[in-house]
């Protein structure tokens, strides 16, 4: 199935040993899944929609879906983990680092659905009327995350940043967004940016 054998050594069971990782991943998700259910996030789209994904960042069904375009920006996560865990902990097993990337998104998704960064993003950002995600798009989040380690050891670097870059591109024609220029208005707005996002 993979070509690049990497992948391959990375979803090879050889002993009991091998397991630990997605036991980790497991855990992971599971503690995930308690602390936003604590912090109170509700499991699905309060609007009533069932379909799995939400194209509209502007609507209340923005972040409560399985996918939404800020998917993208995860997987952007993804990439870019796997390339500064890498640069980080060579010697780290493929499998550790998969599960430490996820272990990072995962801690972020609580973090990211704190009151306190649920308020910076409304005052700083253009998610005017983001009241946190769903804990079904936490979730999807952290596997957008997962999908984008696996793209990145697939694709090495040079052809993984151009798809970085493409991505970028894409959303900031598409949504006027992206993970830089957000991670930028979340640390640092800068008024004319917001104006350009919202048109006004």
């Amino acid at each position: 199935m993979f070509q690049n054998t990497e992948l391959r050594e990375l979803f090879t069971i050889r002993s009991g040993r091998d397991y630990f990782p997605w036991v980790s991943i497991a855990l992971i998700t599971i503690a995930a899944t308690i602390c936003l259910n604590f912090q109170g996030r509700v499991w699905w789209c309060e609007a009533g929609d069932r379909v799995p994904w939400s194209w509209d960042v502007w609507s209340r069904h923005n972040s409560q879906h399985l996918m939404d375009p800020y998917s993208f920006t995860h997987m952007l996560h993804g990439i870019l983990e796997f390339w500064l865990i890498g640069l980080i902990f060579r010697r780290m097993p493929l499998a550790w680092r998969f599960a430490l990337a996820l272990f990072i998104e995962g801690s972020w998704e609580v973090v990211e659905n704190t009151q306190f960064v649920i308020n910076r993003y409304r005052e700083a950002t253009i998610s005017l009327d983001y009241f946190g995600d769903s804990i079904a798009n936490s979730l999807a989040d952290i596997a957008f995350c997962g999908l984008g380690f696996l793209i990145a050891l697939r694709l090495r670097f040079w052809r993984s940043l151009m798809l970085f870059i493409a991505t970028e591109v894409v959303l900031l024609f598409w949504i006027h967004d992206s993970l830089l220029l957000n991670i930028l208005m979340l640390l640092y707005p800068v008024e004319a940016v917001k104006s350009w996002q919202t048109g006004s």
